[in-house]
């Protein structure tokens, strides 16, 4: 089949202190968010502050894989 050829893609945010913090076990878990970009206006990786709902407050949260 041919390749979908949607301009806007669906991603993943994920929190950075807690992504990096999650060794150390201090946070119960990772906060995500889902949203969607445009693929041509924004054609590398998205970063938006959000609030982290384990943290506390608002982070820095970048696009991970799917």
């Amino acid at each position: 089949m041919a390749k979908s050829k949607n301009i806007r893609l669906r991603v993943i945010l994920e929190c950075t202190s807690c992504a990096r913090n999650g060794a150390n076990k201090k946070s119960p878990g990772i906060s995500r968010y889902i949203t969607q970009k445009n693929r041509h206006n924004t054609p590398g990786r998205l970063e938006l502050r959000k609030f982290c709902r384990y943290c506390y407050k608002h982070t820095i949260h970048g696009e991970i894989k799917k």
